[in-house]
Order: C-alpha cells, then sequence, then structure tokens
C-alpha cells in the first residue's frame, strides 16, 4: 500500500495504540494536521492553547496511564515551545514522543522562515532524536521512537520531519509494536550479596523512587518491605509506590521530608534505595547521608549506580524484576526494637500545621476526604507541591503527578487536562500556587474547549511562596520581586475562558466548595486564599544533613 508521509504517521500512532494526541498546527506541520482531521475518529486531538502546554498534557497522559504521550508542533517557535515540556519529562522518565515539522529538505541550514534545529536543541533533554529526511525510513523511525520511548528507563525521542517528506509517497505495511532488548546487567552473585547484606542488618531502611512507580512494582516492594520488615520512606516521584497509609511508612525524605524518615535513614544500618537516583534534594550534604548504613541501590540505569552515593552493592535491573526475584531469596524476619523506634519518631514528630486559619494543608486533608482518596493529584511547584505531597495519602501509583527533577513552574495544568483525558473515570485535580497558575492559566481554554471536568485548585498568598519561604529564613527577609499582589482575579479570569470559579477565604467554605465542584462534572478553579507568610516545614537548609531537619518548633526555640 502507497501512502504519503502525512498517513504512514497516522498509520504508525495507530500501530502504537495511540488514541490521543496534543498539540498546535502551523505551516509545516499542515500535511500532518489534515490527515489528522481525516483519522480524527480513530486519533483524538486535544488543541492546547500553547505548545508548553501540549507537552505537559502529553506527560500527564503518560504518567497517569503508563503509555507513551505524543505530542505535536509546527516549525521554529512551534517546536521550540515543547522544550520545557520535552526537557520536564527528561528529567522525570516520561516515555514522550514529540513530533515536529521542519521546512522542506533544501531548504534546511539557509534561516528559512521558522527554521530551527529542533533536534540539536533537545539533543540533551531526550533519550534520542531524529530528523527524517527521507520518507522511506519515515515508519521505522517513528517505531524506533515509541521503543526507545519506553524501553528500560523511559524518556522522551522527538522525530522531527521536513515539510516535503510529509507529502511525498512510499509502500508502507503495518508492523506490531515492539520494545528494546535490555541486556540484564546483574548476576547471581550480586543478588547474593544484597541478601546477606539484608540478613545481616538490624535496623533497615527502605527509600523508594520513581522506578517503582514506572516499573509497576508496587505489589513486589510491599511484599519486600514486610518480609525484611523495614520501614519505607518516598521520594517526590516515588509518592504511591508504597501504600502510604501502611504501617511501615514514614512519609518523604529529603529537604521537606518528615523527621521520622530524615533520623530513620540517618540511624539505620542499610540503606536500600529502590528505583530512586540519590538527588541534592533527598540527600542533602552528600558526606554526611545515612552515614551509619551499608548502601544497596536497586536501580534500571547504571548510570545512577555511584552518581552521587558510593554504594556497597547494587543490582542494575528493572526494580520489578529484581523485588521479585529477591522476595524468593529472602527469609521472613523481624526488627520489631527498630520499627518500635520509628513508630515512636512518627508518633513524636507528626506533620501539623496551624489548624485555626485557612491553610493549603487543611484544603488538601479536605480534598483527601472529598475524593476518598481515589483521585489523581497533579501539582504545579512550590509549597503547595510540598503540601500535596504531605497532606494527600497516596495508596495507589500514578495518582500524583508533578514535576520533581526540572521543577517546572506550570506545569500542572496542563499535566491535568492529559490525566484527566488518559483516566476520563478519575476525579483529577491539579494543585497550584498563583505564581505558578498565572503561567498557563491559558489551559483553562483548552478544558472549557473540551468540557474536560478537571478541577484547579488555586492556592493564592500573593507571593511566589517557596521563594519567599527561603528569603525570611535565609536573606533576612530581603522579599526581592517575590510579591504578586497585583490585580488579578482568578474567579474573572476563569469565567472569561469558559469555567465554573469558586472564592474560598474561610476554612468552613472549602468542604462545601470541593464537593460542588467534584458534583459539576465540568471544569473547575477554586481559589483559596491563604497568607503570605505560610511555610513548608519540616525543612532542612540548603547544604545540611537531613537529620538536621527542623519546623516551626524549632525555630521557636
Amino acid at each position: 500500500m502507497e501512502l504519503t508521509g502525512s498517513q504512514i504517521v497516522m498509520e504508525c500512532l495507530l500501530e502504537q495504540g495511540v488514541d490521543t494526541v496534543f498539540g498546535y498546527p502551523g505551516g509545516t506541520i499542515l500535511n500532518i494536521y489534515d490527515e489528522l482531521y481525516k483519522y480524527s475518529d480513530r486519533i483524538k486531538h486535544i488543541l492546547t492553547s500553547h505548545e508548553q502546554g501540549a507537552a505537559h498534557a502529553a506527560d500527564g497522559y503518560a504518567r497517569a496511564t503508563g503509555k507513551v504521550g505524543v505530542c505535536m508542533a509546527t516549525s521554529g517557535p512551534g517546536a521550540t515551545n515543547l522544550v520545557t515540556g520535552i526537557a520536564t519529562a527528561y528529567m522525570d522518565s516520561v516515555p514522550l514522543v514529540a513530533i515536529t515539522a521542519n521546512v522542506n529538505l533544501p531548504l534546511l541550514g539557509k534561516d528559512t522562515f521558522q527554521e530551527v534545529d529542533i533536534a540539536g536543541v533537545t539533543m540533551p533533554i531526550t533519550k534520542h532524536g531524529y530528523i527524517v529526511k527521507d520518507v522511506t525510513k519515515l515508519a521505522d523511525t517513528i517505531r524506533k521512537a515509541f521503543a526507545i520511548a519506553r524501553s528500560g528507563r523511559p524518556g522522551p525521542v522527538l522525530v522531527d520531519i521536513t515539510k516535503d517528506v510529509t507529502a511525498a509517497k512510499c509502500r508502507y505495511s503495518k508492523k506490531a509494536p515492539y520494545n528494546l532488548e535490555i541486556p540484564k546487567r546483574y548476576s547471581d552473585a550480586d543478588i547474593e550479596k544484597a541478601v546477606k547484606l539484608i540478613e545481616k542488618s538490624k535496623k533497615p531502611f527502605i527509600y523508594t523512587g520513581g522506578g517503582v512507580v514506572i516499573s509497576g512494582a508496587s505489589k513486589e516492594l510491599s511484599v519486600f518491605a514486610h518480609k525484611i520488615d523495614a520501614p519505607v520512606c518516598d521520594t517526590l516521584m516515588g509518592k504511591g509506590g508504597f501504600d502510604g497509609t501502611d504501617d511501615l511508612y514514614t512519609g518523604m525524605i529529603g529537604m521537606h521530608g518528615t523527621k521520622a524518615s530524615n533520623l530513620g535513614v540517618s540511624e539505620c544500618d542499610l540503606l536500600i534505595a529502590v528505583g530512586a537516583r540519590f538527588s541534592d534534594r533527598v540527600i542533602g550534604n552528600a558526606s554526611k547521608f545515612a552515614s551509619k548504613a551499608k548502601v544497596l541501590h536497586i536501580d534500571i540505569d547504571p548510570a545512577e549506580i555511584n552518581k552521587n552515593i558510593k554504594t556497597n552493592a547494587s543490582i542494575i535491573g528493572d526494580v520489578k524484576e529484581v523485588l521479585g526475584v529477591l522476595n524468593s531469596k529472602i527469609e521472613r524476619r523481624e526488627n520489631k526494637e527498630w520499627t518500635d523506634h520509628i513508630k515512636q519518631l512518627k508518633e513524636q514528630y507528626p506533620l501539623k500545621y496551624d489548624t485555626n486559619a485557612l491553610t493549603c494543608p487543611y484544603v488538601i486533608e479536605k480534598l483527601y476526604e472529598a475524593t476518598k482518596g481515589d483521585a489523581i493529584i497533579t501539582t504545579d511547584v512550590g509549597q503547595h507541591q510540598m503540601w500535596a505531597a504531605q497532606y494527600y495519602k497516596y495508596t495507589q501509583p500514578r495518582t500524583f503527578l508533578s514535576s520533581g527533577g526540572l521543577g517546572t513552574m506550570g506545569y500542572g495544568l496542563g499535566a491535568c487536562i492529559g490525566a484527566k483525558v488518559g483516566m476520563p473515570d478519575k476525579i483529577v485535580c491539579n494543585i497550584g500556587g498563583d505564581g505558578c497558575f498565572r503561567m498557563n492559566m491559558n489551559e483553562l481554554a483548552t478544558a472549557s474547549r473540551y468540557n474536560i471536568p478537571i478541577i484547579q485548585i488555586v492556592i493564592n498568598n500573593s507571593v511566589l511562596g517557596m521563594v519567599r519561604q527561603w528569603q525570611t529564613l535565609f536573606y533576612d527577609k530581603r522579599y526581592s520581586n517575590t510579591v504578586l499582589a497585583d490585580k488579578v482575579d482568578y474567579c474573572k479570569v476563569a469565567e472569561a475562558l469558559g469555567c465554573n470559579a469558586i472564592k474560598v477565604t474561610k476554612k468552613e467554605e472549602v468542604a462545601g466548595a470541593l464537593s460542588k465542584a467534584i458534583e459539576m462534572k465540568a471544569p473547575v478553579v477554586i481559589e483559596c486564599v491563604i497568607d503570605s507568610d505560610d511555610k513548608v516545614f519540616p525543612m532542612v537548609s540548603p547544604g545540611a544533613a537531613i537529620s538536621d531537619v527542623f519546623d516551626s518548633d524549632d525555630l521557636c526555640r
């Protein structure tokens, strides 16, 4: 069968099981969009307000569903507007295929109108990038892109196609999707060494990251933790990989981790890192991190082993597979004295906030009650992000979607839309600060255009909250350009963009607003006005050991 390049793109998307793409058209990608029109009964296209929103929506779709997300953009500024979203996906290992079109092949390299070497621009932030200049290579390139995006440690792949290739014709034959073969890197000796470390340990602690969620290893992790009787903490990316209501769970680790997690890791004799990369926000002062412990690191990416923290043993492989093997090798054991000590730390240092005022933690606790813990929560970046991680109890993977590695303000609304499109039967809510929300609030128009029933909670403290917190604690209260006390009315903005809006200024209004928003089954913005000086605690000062974690009580002493 002979098809045009644009038809081949459509057929390859169908081969890969793609049902939704997010994007924004333009001149060089017109041929592909013309085919999208003809394939609209099989491939849904969500027109976002901005290409960055398309990338974040594809990212949210991928994180929520576990499938490869797809976004599209035209050449030049359309393609460069995808860059922040691609980088966000790269830092958090999200499978994404970004399809862009470029100028005709004879015009490449001549500063042609809207020409950008997008493959070169995105080289450091993709697993791989292609520019397709020959229609006969197009189908296989797209197939490789999807295989690379989802195989091993997932990530984004860029496919840039010259406009003449989208119009040219060649023979096309359908092929089944495939994954790349990832060679087995661990040995029986690696497993035995890990088993011996676990057997000798009297104070084991498990530190879990996004790899647990990506590999679908939640069940294996739960069996493992209970079999070796070890407390479990998680990273921002690891939320939901281990049940947040389990007795062994101690909360998040790191800069805004719980005291139980940070002190427990600092006291343990064996730290088992599972699908985590020892990021700077987790380990604090590297020389003092888990200084009493031997370290066992389980991760699919060999580049992460010994990168930030030196290990005593490592197993390079898929987390689900490795935990399954370990579970078959280890005997059930008890560490009652150790787990009782960790339980005491949890009781001694609970998370707490001012219960007399309207605060973000209160809103999130009420959201947990209103959704019965069964929702997908997306966030932007800042104080609200930390509060969402701390106060909502995540019991299932793929229910907390946030920009962890890149820390992208403006990520949440697009991701929320993508997640809801991918998981239409779930309540999906984005929690964002006023500073983040104003960056990409134009995507409300996307939600209203398609009547996508998301809930956007705007935590309005009229400041850039996390930056202000640092300015208060470490910069002698010099609030340089962090005050947002202007005349923006977020409820009016929401209504102008076709959404419902509710303003909350009192604690008593929160539960009713959430119930109303859930019942509406339409896009809703809830603006919650809180104090400018509310702070996220616990906290570890930059450069300090995580054992030096402090909270508001410590500041008063």
